[in-house]
């Protein structure tokens, strides 16, 4: 019988270090990649579009750079924007790369980055509209945003303070919004300053700024949270992009302008 038992022992004495020795080499053996997950639309020139099918656009450079430095591999997601936010609160990506506007409700739910970048909020409307060159020549007027962007919660806010009485119309993606203020079908679309002057310098788009941008916001990277030892990772490198200059050169190079310092200030 003792002999038994210690035969019993033996047998699952081995049989415990097999699994640790199979569960320590899986885990060596993906150990050495070191993967950060990051959502983007895909569509929103600069900060993140596809090109010749390739992810490109500020945000998305200053995340790769960041991801570089640290020794990560970036792994990409791209849909609409609210559906990143949502997978963002599930936990399938650790962060979102595409002008997420820092903001008191956002802030109830995740943890920012220092910000890299700052946005007007600005209304433009069709080229060959005549009759709006100013934010009042919009009151009772159709203006347009991305369903989920921060920029119609600013809208929202500018049209109950200022009774602006405007019918706010909302888009799953930009090109749309854009296509109808070009064709005048809507009378304004109000995004970035910067992505819109963009847009208008570089795509042609056929539009023109109404007014000066009614509020400005800090961009900067959201994380859950319980993540803060990578989101301090990212916030280390990002600080660094910024005392070195690269933050502006990618800045001018996308925009034609530095974004990362704050205009109001």
């Amino acid at each position: 019988m003792k002999k038994l038992l210690t035969l019993v022992t033996v047998v699952l004495l081995s049989v415990a270090l097999a699994a640790c020795g199979n569960s320590s080499d899986e885990k060596s053996k993906g150990s050495d990649e070191k993967v950060i997950k990051v959502g983007a639309t895909g569509q929103s020139f600069p900060n993140a579009y596809q090109e010749d099918g390739k992810l490109v656009g500020y945000d998305v450079e200053v995340m790769n750079t960041i991801a570089k430095n640290l020794g990560y591999k970036v792994e990409w997601t791209t849909t609409d924007f609210s559906g990143l936010m949502g997978q963002l609160n599930s936990g399938r990506i650790d962060t979102v790369a595409n002008a997420v506007a820092v903001t008191a409700e956002r802030e109830k739910m995740y943890k920012f980055t220092d910000p890299y970048s700052y946005i007007g909020t600005q209304i433009v409307t069709s080229k060959d509209n005549k009759n709006v060159n100013q934010i009042e020549d919009l009151k009772g007027k159709t203006v347009a945003g991305v369903l989920g962007s921060n920029h119609v919660e600013k809208l929202q806010e500018y049209n109950t303070k200022n009774k602006m009485n405007l019918n706010i119309k909302t888009y799953e993606t930009r090109e749309g919004a854009m296509n109808d203020v070009e064709l005048g079908r809507i009378d304004g679309y109000v995004n970035s300053g910067s992505v819109l002057s963009a847009e208008i310098n570089k795509h042609d788009f056929k539009a023109k700024l109404v007014g000066k941008p009614i509020d400005e916001d800090a961009t900067a990277f959201p994380f859950q949270k319980d993540n803060d030892e990578l989101r301090g990772k990212v916030n280390t490198e990002l600080k660094k992009l910024k005392e070195d200059g690269t933050l502006e050169k990618l800045s001018q190079k996308y925009f034609g302008t530095n974004t990362v310092e704050s205009q109001t200030k």
